[in-house]
C-alpha cells in the first residue's frame, strides 16, 4: 500500500521520466485515485500505474500534458465511465493498455488519428460496446490488438486481416461479433495468433489464402463457439499452426490430413463424420479433442504414436470395436475420456499401466466383464501438466534503463508473453456435467465406468485410489457386498454405487469419508441398518437409498427390528468373495454319506410298498427292452448299410 497523496497546495519541484507503481494499491483517505501531482508532470516518457485501484475517469490529460509520453500502462484498476482520446494528437506513444477497467462507450472512431504510430493496443476486459472503428484498419504500425471480453457488436472491418501488414496477434475474443470474417480474401501477412472464439461469426473458412507464404507465420488459431459452417480446408493440415481450436461450431465432412505438427487440436462439439483419420500428423499433439461429433469406425492405430499426448477426449460419437491395448502404453496420458460410444468388450488390464493419468471416463459404452484390480494403480500424477505457459512472447523495450538506489538496473517492458490455450474437459460428477479448465485439471480426478455391462465384484483395491474425488459404478450388473476398503478414499467427494446387483449393508466405516458430498446406492439389494446420520451422512436423503427394501433407519421410514440390526460375527465381503473356498473333504464325505442315506431311504420304501415295489420293477424292464429294440434295429440299419 502506497500513500501518494501530497499535502495540500505542494506543487513538486521536480520532472519525472519514467514512475513505476506497478502492485502497489495506490490509495488515499478519500478513495483510490490517480496521485495529484501528476497534474504537475510534463516530461513523462514512461508512466506504469498497473494493477492497483485506482478509480475514477480515464485520465486523458496524462497524454495530453506529456506529449513525450511512449508508454502508459493502467491495466487492471477500476476506472470507468466513457472511453474519450484527448483532442491532441501524439505521436510518440507506442504502449497503450487500459484493460481489466470498468470503461463503458464506444472506441473512437478517430482512434487512428489521435495514435498514429502505435504498436500495442490493448483494450480487453472492458465494457465497450458497437463496431470496431475502421480508423484501427489505417494503424499501420499496429503489431498486437487486444479488443477481447468487450460487448463490441458489428462486422470486423475488411482491412483489419489485410491492411496491417505489421499485426502478429489479433483478439477478438468474448464479444458479439458477427459475419463471415473468414469468408472473403485472408491475408495473414505475419500474424501470429488470430483468437475469433465467443463470437456470432458464421459462413465458410476461405479454402486457400491469398499468398501461401502467408501460412508460414500463424501458430494459432482459435474460432471456437462460433457458427462457423462448411469443411475444414486443406491448408490447416498444410500449415505452421501449433494450435487449432474449433470447438462448438457447425463444421462437418473429415477433419484435412497434412504436415501440421499440432500440440492442440479442439474439434469437438461440430459435425465431423466418417472414420478418424489415419493420415494426422500427431506424433507432437498434447491434447486432442474429438468428443461430440458423428464419428465412427474404430480407434485408428496411429493414436499409438502419441507420446506426449496429456489428454484424450473422443467421447460423444458413435465409435465402436474394442479398447485398443496400446493406450496402456501412452504413459504421459493425463486425461481419458471414451464415453457415450459403441465400445465392448472388457477393459483392458493394460490401462493400469498409466501410472500419470487422473480423469478416466469409460461410460455409456458396452463393456463387459470385470473391473480390473490393478486400477488401483491410476489417478497419481506426481507433477503438474497442466499449466498456464507462454508459446511466444514479443519484445517492447522502452528505451530507458536507471537503476535504483539499491544499484539494481531495471528494464520497463521488456515483454509480454503470448500464454497456450487451456486445455478444457466436461466430467460428471455429483451428478452434475461440471466444466474444468486449466490448473484445476491437476488436482480434479475421477474414474467414471458408469452404464455399462460389468459384473463381478467391486475390487478392494479400488480403496487404495486415495486421490480420487469421484467414483462411478453405477447401473452396471455389479454383485456382492460394499468394499470396506472404499472407506480409505478420504478425498472423494462423489461415490454412486447405484444401480447394480450390491448385497450386504453399507458399511459404517464410510462415515470417515468427511469431503463425501454425493452418496448414492439406490437401487441394489442392498440390507439391515444404514449407517448413524452424523458427519457427511447426515446430509444424504432418502433418494440416496431407495430401491433396497430391505435397508432400515433413518433417513428411511422403516425402522430397524432387532433381527436387522444383528452384527454378524464374520466379515461379509469375505464371506462373497471365499465361498468357494471350502475343505474338499468334508464336501466329498458329505456327499457320498447324502447319496448312501438317499439309497438307503429308497431301498426301504420298495420294501415296504408293494404297490410302488411292482411299479419300479415294470418301470425297470420297460427300460431294458426299449434299450434292447434300440440296440438291435440300430445294428440291423448298419448291417443294411453293409450289404449294399
Amino acid at each position: 500500500m502506497v500513500e501518494t497523496e501530497e499535502p495540500i497546495g505542494w506543487t513538486p519541484m521536480f520532472q519525472l521520466v519514467v514512475l513505476v507503481l506497478s502492485n502497489c494499491n495506490v490509495n488515499r483517505a478519500k478513495g483510490s485515485v490517480l496521485p495529484g501531482f501528476l497534474v504537475n508532470q510534463h516530461k513523462l516518457h514512461v508512466l506504469d500505474m498497473s494493477h492497483n485501484s485506482i478509480q475514477g475517469k480515464l485520465p486523458n490529460w496524462l497524454i495530453k500534458n506529456n506529449t513525450m509520453l511512449e508508454l502508459l500502462n493502467l491495466r487492471n484498476n477500476s476506472f470507468c465511465h466513457n472511453f474519450l482520446m484527448p483532442f491532441y494528437r501524439n505521436p510518440n506513444i507506442w504502449w497503450l493498455d487500459l484493460s481489466g477497467n470498468l470503461m463503458i462507450g464506444v472506441i473512437p472512431k478517430d482512434i487512428q488519428k489521435f495514435l498514429p504510430y502505435i504498436t500495442h493496443l490493448n483494450l480487453s476486459r472492458n465494457s465497450l460496446e458497437g463496431a470496431i472503428p475502421c480508423s484501427i484498419s489505417d494503424m499501420w504500425q499496429l503489431e498486437t490488438l487486444d479488443l477481447s471480453s468487450n460487448q463490441l457488436s458489428g462486422e470486423v472491418p475488411t482491412g483489419l486481416l489485410t491492411n496491417l501488414s505489421e499485426l502478429s496477434v489479433l483478439k477478438l475474443s468474448n464479444n458479439r461479433l458477427h459475419g463471415e470474417v473468414l469468408s472473403g480474401n485472408l491475408s495473414f501477412g505475419f500474424i501470429v495468433s488470430i483468437h475469433l472464439d465467443s463470437n456470432y461469426f458464421s459462413g465458410k473458412i476461405q479454402s486457400a489464402p491469398n499468398k501461401t507464404s502467408t501460412l508460414f507465420q500463424l501458430t494459432v488459431l482459435d474460432i471456437s463457439n462460433n457458427l462457423f459452417t462448411g469443411l475444414v480446408p486443406h491448408w490447416i493440415g498444410n500449415s505452421t499452426l501449433n494450435e487449432f481450436v474449433a470447438r462448438n461450431n457447425r463444421l462437418e465432412g473429415q477433419f484435412p490430413c497434412g504436415i501440421a505438427s499440432l500440440r492442440f487440436l479442439d474439434i469437438s462439439e461440430n459435425y465431423f463424420s466418417g472414420t478418424i483419420p489415419p493420415c494426422l500428423n500427431l506424433q507432437i499433439v498434447e491434447h486432442l479433442h474429438m468428443g461430440s461429433n458423428l464419428l465412427t469406425g474404430s480407434i485408428p492405430n496411429s493414436f499409438r504414436s502419441m507420446f506426449s499426448i496429456l489428454t484424450l477426449d473422443i467421447g460423444n460419437n458413435r465409435l465402436s470395436g474394442t479398447i485398443p491395448e496400446f493406450l496402456g502404453e501412452l504413459l504421459d496420458l493425463r486425461i481419458l475420456q471414451l464415453r457415450k460410444n459403441k465400445f465392448s468388450g472388457s477393459i483392458p488390464k493394460q490401462l493400469c499401466q498409466l501410472t500419470s493419468v487422473s480423469l478416466i471416463d469409460l461410460s455409456s459404452n458396452s463393456l463387459s466383464g470385470q473391473i480390473p484390480h490393478c486400477l488401483k494403480n491410476i489417478a497419481r500424477p506426481t507433477y503438474q501438466a497442466f499449466i498456464e505457459s507462454s508459446y511466444a512472447s514479443y519484445t517492447r523495450h522502452s528505451f530507458y534503463n536507471y537503476r535504483s538506489v539499491l544499484n539494481k538496473e531495471f528494464h520497463i517492458h521488456d515483454t509480454d508473453n503470448l500464454f497456450e490455450t487451456q486445455d478444457e474437459i466436461t466430467f460428471t460428477t455429483k451428478t452434475l456435467p461440471l466444466f474444468y479448465k486449466g490448473g484445476i485439471l491437476n488436482i480434479m480426478s475421477g474414474l467414471d465406468l458408469s452404464c455399462n455391462k460389468l459384473t463381478g465384484v467391486i475390487p478392494k483395491e479400488l480403496g487404495l485410489l486415495t486421490h480420487i474425488r469421484a467414483l462411478n459404478l453405477s447401473h452396471n450388473v455389479l454383485a456382492g457386498p460394499i468394499p470396506l476398503s472404499l472407506s480409505n478414499l478420504t478425498n472423494i467427494e462423489s461415490l454412486d454405487l447405484s444401480s447394480n446387483d450390491l448385497t450386504g449393508k453399507v458399511p459404517v466405516e464410510l462415515i470417515k469419508l468427511h469431503s463425501l458430498a454425493v452418496f448414492n446406492v439406490s437401487y441394489n439389494n442392498l440390507s439391515g441398518k444404514l449407517p448413524e446420520m452424523k458427519e457427511q451422512f447426515s446430509t444424504f436423503t432418502k433418494e440416496s437409498y431407495e430401491g433396497n427394501p430391505l435397508l432400515c433407519g433413518p433417513p428411511l421410514e422403516y425402522k430397524c427390528t432387532t433381527e436387522q440390526q444383528e452384527t454378524y460375527p464374520f466379515n461379509e465381503e469375505e464371506r462373497y468373495e471365499k465361498w468357494h473356498d471350502v475343505d474338499m473333504t468334508s464336501f466329498y464325505g458329505s456327499s457320498s454319506s447324502t447319496w448312501l442315506v438317499f439309497m438307503f431311504g429308497f431301498a426301504i420304501l420298495l420294501y415296504i410298498n408293494p404297490y410302488w415295489r411292482r411299479r419300479w420293477l415294470d418301470f425297470v424292464e420297460e427300460c431294458l427292452y426299449t434299450c434292447y429294440y434300440f440296440f438291435y434295429y440300430l445294428g440291423w440299419k448298419i448291417s443294411m448299410l453293409f450289404r449294399k
